[in-house]
């Protein structure tokens, strides 16, 4: 095993090119891959052909599509961290208290918030509860902000996409009952859907429960509703333009961006092309939902980590890429039968990413739980990934500073060791970048 001081000397001994290299990966400000004008494939980038021949190696118009919408899941952690309370203090006892006022910093500045979004438990926890931490009732409330609906208003942001992109984004699990919601696990018929063509979809109860159960307020629906009702109103406003619609959510969120793209494709003869972009998404429903989400022309892009964990729940551990063997073997009978009575017999959907955290130069091999799920981390792998065969391009160009920031027990020490060497101010952008959640893990 390697002493501290020779990573110490490890470091000191980086050349000059790797360190120029690595004081710019420090730098807090971004740096991204060549913003080009899509304007001609747009739907191809929108996975029109399932992102055939873009994947791998990975296109990099798409490799920055896919961080831009990561990039905008994170503003949603950031928005519920800096106010995690649903509610206001009403100015009486009689007063039903108002929603608490939402700003959400997007980083790509052509958006803008139209809509908040709420998601809330079917579960409910004893009022003694938030008596014995008043100053935490935010963890146990049933209602909580999960995202945001935002649509590009920037006219020349517009002509480069090819049309008017409209966003939903939603965060991952951070309050208790979600938590809870997260492990009922039974695969449940979806309401309504006895005279459907794909009567035998379903999906976890769970997710289920937080996607249309609505909240104790009037002016909260669930979030099935207000995800609806914001569409419409938008395809309304800009009817006659070339709209898309691009759903992307991380860990529940991602489950969730699911259930939404599902009701969404659905609810107008002239809804826009739907697309999901999803990071360490859990499996959400059997085959016969994935089937389903096809069928009405979803598009789906899971990125996924091959050391998360959370990417192979619910149900069996059992990699997809398997699974299609045995579908094709004298084992597909059995399969049909347990994928219509097991009540664990999930199935993922749509087209996959995959990244590898053990393949990045800068993290650990051996990255806990935590890091190999986090968003950032996520971001981070993307942002290097090349090819199968290239799984981190050496001119990767995104800031290491909130990787270090969120992971850095995660990250190598002769990254830390020479980023504090650099006295590039590490401490001062930590007060600078706000910090995720916690993301489940």
């Amino acid at each position: 095993m390697k002493s501290s001081s020779s990573s110490a000397t490890a470091a000191e001994e980086m050349s000059p090119k790797n360190l120029n290299r690595l004081k710019r990966l420090l730098s807090i400000s971004q740096e991204y891959s060549p913003r080009n004008n899509l304007a001609t494939r747009w739907r191809e980038y929108h996975g029109s052909n399932h992102w055939d021949n873009l994947l791998d190696p990975l296109d990099e118009n798409l490799r920055r599509e896919v961080v831009k919408y990561g990039e905008f899941v994170q503003a949603a952690y950031q928005a519920f961290q800096s106010n995690p309370s649903t509610t206001t203090t009403s100015s009486s006892e009689n007063d039903v208290p108002p929603l608490s006022p939402r700003h959400v910093a997007v980083s790509d500045t052509s958006y803008k918030v139209t809509k908040s979004l709420y998601a809330t438990s079917s579960i409910a926890i004893p009022s003694w509860v938030d008596d014995m931490a008043p100053d935490l009732s935010w963890l146990t409330q049933r209602s909580s902000w999960i995202g945001y609906v935002a649509v590009c208003d920037d006219p020349r942001e517009i002509a480069r996409m090819g049309r008017r992109d409209i966003v939903i984004s939603l965060r991952g699990t951070s309050t208790c009952l979600e938590w809870a919601e997260n492990v009922r696990d039974l695969l449940v018929k979806m309401p309504g859907d006895e005279n459907h063509h794909h009567s035998n979809a379903k999906v976890e109860c769970g997710f289920l429960s937080l996607y249309k159960t609505p909240g104790s307020m009037p002016e909260m629906p669930s979030l099935s509703e207000s995800i609806v009702h914001e569409v419409r109103r938008l395809m309304n406003l800009y009817k006659g333009e070339t709209l898309s619609i691009s759903i992307t959510g991380h860990s529940l969120g991602a489950a969730l961006a699911l259930l939404a793209a599902d009701e969404l494709s659905t609810c107008d003869i002239h809804v826009p092309p739907i697309a999901v972009f999803s990071f360490g998404g859990p499996r959400v429903g059997n085959r016969g939902f994935a089937n389903r989400i096809t069928d009405n022309g979803v598009k789906v892009l899971r990125v996924v980590n091959s050391q998360d964990v959370i990417t192979r729940v619910p149900g069996m551990f059992v990699n997809e890429t398997l699974d299609e063997k045995l579908r094709t073997s004298r084992a597909a009978g059995l399969l049909k039968v347990l994928d219509d009575n097991v009540p664990w017999a999930y199935s993922h959907v749509g087209s996959e990413l995959r990244v590898d955290s053990k393949m990045s130069p800068y993290l650990k091999p051996n990255a806990d739980v935590a890091c190999c799920h986090d968003l950032e981390a996520y971001l981070h792998l993307v942002d290097g990934f090349c090819a199968s065969n290239c799984p981190f391009r050496a001119n990767a160009k995104r800031s290491l500073v909130k990787l270090l920031h969120e992971q850095g027990a995660n990250v190598k020490k002769l990254y830390t060791s020479k980023a504090h060497g650099l006295k590039l101010g590490l401490d001062k952008a930590k007060v600078q970048i706000p910090n995720c959640v916690q993301n489940p893990s």
